[in-house]
């Protein structure tokens, strides 16, 4: 039964749970439904599919992270930027709106699936850590700009394509001439309401006396009451006689349980995207995952994470659905609005079950720009520009990661934005690591501590050269620690010794003992012994299993204290050519 409480969370917090929970997580629930209803037929827009579709996948992927799923807040489903980067994947091989269409974003979301179920087989949770949270950062910021400026087409009731900045800015240029004045004045509306919703709405009801639960819960209802008031207004006024695009009928009832069509679908060309829509929305849902568990001392499971999102997007391809992750808005209401246990995600499939069968009749008369403020109301707190001050005063590195995700991002688009992304972080990771850093040391006066000689008073000796590397060992670092070591012994002509402090090196490969062992002969030919201190037993035990040990001209110590005063004796005792008795 432990193994299947594993791979099962489910059966682990469902054996406690109780009375409180189950309330905490029905109200819970409850809000998060209000907030996903809206937010699902939009982001289906967003992703080029009708409406309902936004429905379907957020229904039973709820069902399937809950069961499998590491995390006790996160809630899963459609969000902005795997939309977008759905609409950018399936568009290239089908015609938006038709039929091929459908049927090619649920096969994304099978095959994105079935990548991160294997990834969670695998143990690949550890890839999470291959893409820096600045990049990400920029990469979302980015996304969040595309996503804003793409649904200005929808605001002015205009038709304008592209995916880019490039390609957007100048198709909105050229039709500001064509803008529809009713659909700009719906459009302008429900975003000045649904900025003014998410930030004054509840604090307002709360000082008209509602109770603070019910205003809290009202204020999240912002976006179901707009689109209730934008319909009611577009039927009664009959707006799409003025020009104004609507939803339509969408139809009504749960999606049917199928096994999506691979064959004479174009999978061969969706793999890429699918690996980077997994990639980016695990990445994701880790990062927020981390984020609330942390703040109630719970932990995650990266592996586990990967095997609740597979399960997830295998559900949605199963109902109709496409791509889904975790989503950080509406996870974030999820924990604050004291939800304990998976089972939140349950009733919130529950509520949009409900919703899918009774409240689709009434979408007809939705305009479409009350859906296009929603998505841009939602994108923008995704949107953070400080990361770029912040990156700039942190590092120069870090900034250029960035700055260049974030135009990738914006010039060419979401798919090499992300590649690009994914890129610079190992770029950035194996620059550092390539370059580790080393200080020259000495002891700091009566402690028996050794610190950097730029950073501290400490006392040296100039026929002794300690020298600290931080940083693992291995073929690409290999080379410049080889020149940083030798680089010192050139500068020091009265130099007799060389000490070499390892209490940072966790691990050490072929390449840079053979550099090792390079160190060791062009001393030796310079008529100087090299020492190392502080090796780990894991490095040590590699060591032994070549003849580097054998070949050195001096020992290893133990502690690195201990060398200098016995390498120190010797030298003095050298210095007044009294030889000394016992052996180093």
């Amino acid at each position: 039964m432990s193994r299947w409480r594993r791979y099962v969370p489910a059966l682990d917090w469902a054996r406690q749970y109780n009375r409180s929970a189950l309330l905490s997580d029905g109200l819970a629930a409850v809000i998060v439904t209000i907030m996903l209803i809206p937010q699902s037929l939009a982001y289906a827009m967003l992703a080029g599919l009708p409406p309902e579709v936004g429905l379907y996948a957020s229904i039973l992927p709820l069902v399937a992270y809950a069961l499998l799923g590491s995390s006790r807040t996160l809630s899963v489903g459609p969000v902005a930027v795997v939309s977008l980067m759905t609409a950018t994947a399936v568009s290239q091989v089908a015609p938006p709106g038709s039929g091929l269409y459908l049927q090619v974003a649920i096969l994304l979301a099978l095959m994105s699936g079935a990548m991160l179920l294997i990834m969670g087989l695998l143990r690949l949770g550890f890839l999470a850590n291959f893409l820096s949270h600045p990049v990400i950062a920029g990469f979302i910021t980015a996304s969040g700009i595309l996503i804003a400026i793409s649904q200005l087409k929808h605001i002015l009731g205009v038709s304008a394509s592209g995916s880019t900045l490039p390609q957007l800015l100048p198709e909105l240029w050229h039709k500001l001439a064509t803008i529809n004045l009713p659909t700009l004045m719906i459009g302008g509306f429900m975003l000045m309401f649904l900025f003014w919703a998410r930030s004054a709405l509840a604090p307002l009801l709360q000082r008209l006396g509602v109770p603070e639960l019910a205003a809290k819960v009202l204020g999240r209802a912002g976006p179901v009451l707009g689109i209730v008031l934008s319909s009611l207004l577009a039927k009664s006024l009959n707006l799409e006689a003025h020009g104004v695009a609507l939803v339509g009928e969408v139809p009504s009832g749960l999606p049917q349980l199928t096994l999506p069509s691979v064959l004479g679908l174009p999978w061969p060309e969706l793999w890429v995207s699918a690996l980077l829509i997994s990639l980016i929305g695990f990445v994701e849902s880790v990062s927020v995952g981390h984020t609330l568990a942390a703040k109630r001392r719970q932990k995650i499971n990266p592996d586990q994470e990967l095997l609740g999102l597979g399960a997830a997007n295998i559900a949605a391809s199963l109902s109709g659905g496409y791509p889904v992750t975790g989503g950080f808005a509406r996870s974030v209401v999820n924990f604050d609005a004291g939800a304990e246990t998976p089972a939140a995600g349950l009733m919130t499939a529950l509520g949009i079950a409900l919703a899918a069968v009774f409240f689709t009749p009434y979408l007809s008369w939705l305009p479409i720009a009350t859906l296009a403020a929603t998505i841009i109301v939602a994108v923008m707190s995704l949107v953070d520009l400080s990361i770029l001050s912040r990156s700039w005063r942190f590092g120069r590195s870090d900034f250029s990661a960035v700055s260049i995700t974030v135009l990738v991002t914006l010039v060419f688009g979401v798919e090499a934005g992300v590649t690009c992304g994914v890129l610079v972080s190992l770029a950035l990771h194996l620059y550092r690591s390539s370059r580790p850093h080393m200080a020259v040391i000495g002891e700091v006066p009566g402690t028996g501590h050794y610190r950097n000689v730029d950073r501290h008073k400490v006392t040296t000796r100039s026929d002794l050269l300690q020298i600290r590397v931080d940083e693992t060992l291995y073929f690409a670092n290999a080379s410049y620690v080889e020149d940083r070591i030798m680089a010192e012994v050139d500068s020091r002509p009265g130099l007799r010794r060389v000490l070499l402090l390892c209490t940072a090196v966790n691990e050490i490969d072929m390449s840079a003992v053979e550099v090792l062992e390079s160190i060791n002969e062009q001393l030796a030919e310079r008529g100087l012994t090299f020492y190392l201190s502080e090796v780990k037993g894991p490095v040590m035990d590699l060591l032994r299993r070549t003849s580097f040990l054998d070949e050195l001209s001096g020992r290893v110590f133990l502690s690195h204290h201990d060398a200098v005063c016995r390498l120190a004796a010797e030298l003095d005792a050298e210095n007044t050519q009294q030889v000394p008795n016992w052996e180093i």
